[in-house]
């Protein structure tokens, strides 16, 4: 499909919820409790992570802007995951491709290190008071094993054939020695340059998905192999270095199995001896939307159901049951760049209620599996200067905010101590696994308690179908609260609050904004806080649109 079609699908599949507004229902009445005296447990920031496949993008004009905005969601405890930091290559962008040339040989053979690029990306990072959730691959030309004529840097573009990603970056090292001697310099080179205490609150694990041939061109043992050397490299560094994985594409099926056995009772291939070391856990999660009758309908129950594999895969051995859980990649669908009609959910309010609702309930999902789930990575980051609104799963287009960037913002606001709160419109847990949300829509609701002593409380309208529907009239009952707030701060990302994707359709969709409308679409993507009345300290009223998330915050 050609850019100008795809744009022209995405345009389509977006008004199509507002051109159904014709015929408006009335308000579906909506019941919520809050009980600020009642503790249900801890609520882990499992959203500050994020990645992309192009890690050369933190560094252009755009990238840095987005991190910066990330970095001051939750001040040092924000991560970055990218793919293709030991990439060979000048350090160009394109789509599903980077490069740092951190690694060459010389014509004796000799391993020759180069960290400039690959420098400049972590400093862009932690500048802006972002860590790396840091994945050591992928593999250097020089160290490839590929068969001879086999390219080294795919072609891939959006719209070809996916297939065309695994060349000579996906295969094993001709030499475990020099592959583990890379990781263990820098390592050593991190720890000089930031500082052993700052590198020991970092994340580390080997390559992505070593479960599909996409990324993998070697044996499962291959990999077991691959990740030993590495992980014994970096503890020989930084013996309290954070380590895990092996950050699989979905719940990783045997090739999950093969690992955790490896690395709890396995012989080690780098050090001979039983087991890996493995402080965290990870695999991929993703949902599978479609577009039917006209319109995108999201798959949440996918996405669900393989963090629910992914949960179980952890829990079937004792001895790593306890360990902390990362879903390495948590998204509505498996590929940010990949353009089509299915994907049109991406610029506006579809994407951020998607998100509070499936954020909201692998919170859920981890406290009824017991899992410690520390981390979902949200898979989204930015495309330098492509077209406004070109429909990649991304947080910010050309610098301006997607509305999904603020459901980020919100969840920043809320608290670590989560309260018990109701709603009688919130879809069971169970039934949005089975079936997702496509009975009546999904109007939900997290309470927390703030550090400062304040009552937070997340509302959110989602329904699998981008279509129209009727608002949500939500009565919020307060009890347990110390005193009676007389108003409470209020923050709205839909329709018409939060929206950049929104005030550019208003402006007739220009491709090439002036400074004027450029300075316009940055005001509309702002949070803006409203205040809305306490009716005898103990109820709030509040109407929520369809795809609306709200956070209200009472002292």
């Amino acid at each position: 499909m050609t850019l100008s079609r795809t744009l022209a699908a995405l345009s389509l599949a977006a008004a199509l919820p507002s051109t159904l507004q014709a015929q408006e229902a009335p308000p579906r009445p909506v019941a919520i409790s809050v009980d600020a005296g009642q503790t249900i447990g801890t609520l882990p920031p499992i959203w500050r992570f994020f990645g992309a496949d192009e890690p050369n993008y933190a560094t252009m004009k755009d990238g840095r802007k987005l991190l910066l905005e990330l970095g001051d969601l939750k001040k040092g405890e924000v991560y970055f995951r990218a793919h293709n930091l030991l990439s060979s290559g000048d350090g160009t962008a394109a789509f599903k491709w980077g490069s740092t040339n951190a690694y060459r040989e010389d014509a004796n053979g000799k391993p020759v290190y180069d960290w400039t690029i690959v420098d400049h990306i972590i400093d862009t990072y932690r500048a802006r008071g972002i860590r790396p959730y840091l994945q050591i691959g992928f593999m250097p030309e020089a160290l490839s094993s590929a068969p001879p004529g086999t390219p080294y840097q795919h072609l891939w573009r959006p719209g070809f054939d996916y297939r065309l990603i695994a060349t000579g970056w996906t295969y094993p090292p001709k030499d475990y020695a020099k592959w583990g001697e890379l990781v263990y310099q820098w390592t050593l080179h991190n720890i000089e340059r930031y500082g052993r205490a700052e590198v020991e609150n970092w994340y580390f694990e080997v390559w992505n998905e070593p479960n599909s041939t996409f990324y993998w061109q070697g044996s499962p043992e291959d990999f077991y192999k691959l990740h030993d050397y590495a992980i014994a490299a970096i503890r020989r560094a930084l013996p309290k270095a954070r380590v895990g994985g092996p950050d699989v594409a979905g719940p990783g099926g045997t090739f999950m199995d093969g690992f955790l056995k490896h690395v709890s009772s396995g012989t080690n291939y780098a050090t001979g001896q039983t087991g890996t070391p493995t402080d965290f856990l990870s695999f991929h999660a993703k949902g599978r939307p479609s577009f039917v009758d006209g319109h995108v309908r999201m798959g949440i129950a996918t996405h669900l159901s393989e963090a629910d594999g992914g949960f179980t895969k952890v829990l079937s051995v004792p001895a790593l049951a306890g360990k902390p859980v990362v879903i390495g990649e948590s998204d509505p669908e498996g590929c940010a760049a990949c353009p089509g009609p299915q994907n049109a959910y991406r610029n506006g309010t579809m994407y951020s209620s998607y998100t509070a609702a499936s954020v909201a309930r692998l919170w859920e999902l981890a406290r009824k599996r017991h899992v410690n789930l520390e981390g979902a990575v949200s898979w989204s980051f930015e495309f330098e200067d492509q077209p406004w609104f070109a429909g990649y799963r991304q947080l910010a287009t050309n610098g301006v905010d997607l509305p999904v960037l603020n459901v980020f913002r919100l969840f920043a606001k809320l608290g670590t101590t989560q309260l018990a709160a109701t709603s009688d419109a919130q879809v069971p847990l169970d039934t949005v696994m089975a079936k997702g949300v496509q009975g009546e829509a999904d109007v939900g609701s997290i309470a927390t308690r703030t550090a400062d002593g304040k009552l937070a409380l997340l509302l959110w309208h989602y329904h699998d179908d981008d279509v129209a529907g009727p608002d949500a009239q939500i009565s919020i009952s307060l009890k347990g609260l110390k005193a009676a707030p007389a108003s409470a701060s209020l923050w709205r990302v839909d329709k018409t609050h939060a929206n950049a994707f929104a005030a550019w359709q208003a402006m007739g969709s220009p491709q090439s904004p002036d400074q004027n409308q450029y300075t316009q679409l940055e005001k509309a993507s702002q949070l803006q806080a409203e205040t809305v009345s306490v009716t005898s300290g103990k109820s709030i009223s509040l109407r929520l649109p369809r795809q609306g998330v709200a956070l209200l915050v009472l002292n």
